[in-house]
């Protein structure tokens, strides 16, 4: 008697959204919110009780955490290359009562290349911020930072043949950016955590990115409606 070889059919991988009690839009929904605008955790909260979804601010929080690195990752084939001209500088968030240092350069067309939430200001930090950069497309020609003395010599290490220039405004655009980060972070009650600062400055820099055109994601729409669309899209691949 012939035996009947049984094929277990391929099943699609899990989402990432599988084992959590609110729809995928929902979740997608409040995420972008957050990252978009300057609300606080209660504030979505608020926001999605009016429209009848019940859901804790603790449980808003942990979707941002989870969900912010996942939408990043997802978009990063979409991403465009990084120019050739970057600015790179240094402010600083208050994280559990303490000053951090965070590390953001923007290329000659406003996109935010990359961000480092750093405790130091050092030579290790510097060249980890710069690594980390570099993974987004091609060298830079030219890299315009302030006068600290770690620039130069990780310039010299990772970028031998860029262009270091540290004249007085030359860091205008990268400074002027900074400010829009600081307006988000604003409504919060402070960061508790230095990983949290971590995801959602990236996360920050992600969507203000989206909505300047840098990613090939529904870029047929104008700028208000280019980030819903874009969070629609990359919520179906995670």
């Amino acid at each position: 008697m012939r035996r009947i070889r049984r094929v277990r059919p391929v099943l699609p991988p899990p989402s990432a959204f599988t084992g959590f009690g609110f729809p995928r839009e929902v979740i997608v929904l409040a995420v972008r919110w957050y990252l978009r605008y300057g609300l606080s955790y209660r504030d979505v909260e608020e926001l999605l009780v009016e429209r009848g979804v019940r859901v804790d601010h603790v449980t808003v929080y942990r979707w941002v955490q989870r969900f912010t690195p996942l939408l990043i990752e997802a978009a990063r084939p979409c991403r465009h290359a990084t120019g050739d001209r970057w600015c790179v500088d240094e402010t600083y968030v208050k994280v559990a009562g303490r000053w951090v240092y965070l590390y953001r350069a923007i290329d000659q067309f406003g996109q935010v290349i990359d961000v480092l939430a750093s405790e130091k200001q050092d030579l290790a930090a510097t060249r980890r911020f710069f690594t980390q950069a570099l993974e987004h497309g091609p060298r830079p020609a030219e890299v315009s930072t302030d006068r600290a003395p770690a620039y130069p010599r990780v310039l010299d290490e990772l970028l031998p043949s860029a262009c270091h220039v540290t004249e007085q405004y030359a860091n205008n655009a990268v400074e002027a950016d900074h400010g829009r980060l600081k307006s988000r972070l604003r409504p919060m009650r402070g960061l508790k955590r230095l990983r949290s600062a971590r995801v959602i400055c990236t996360g920050h820099a992600f969507v203000q990115n989206l909505r300047r055109g840098h990613y090939e994601l529904a870029l047929d729409l104008d700028p208000n409606h280019r980030i819903p669309a874009a969070f629609a899209e990359l919520a179906l691949a995670i």
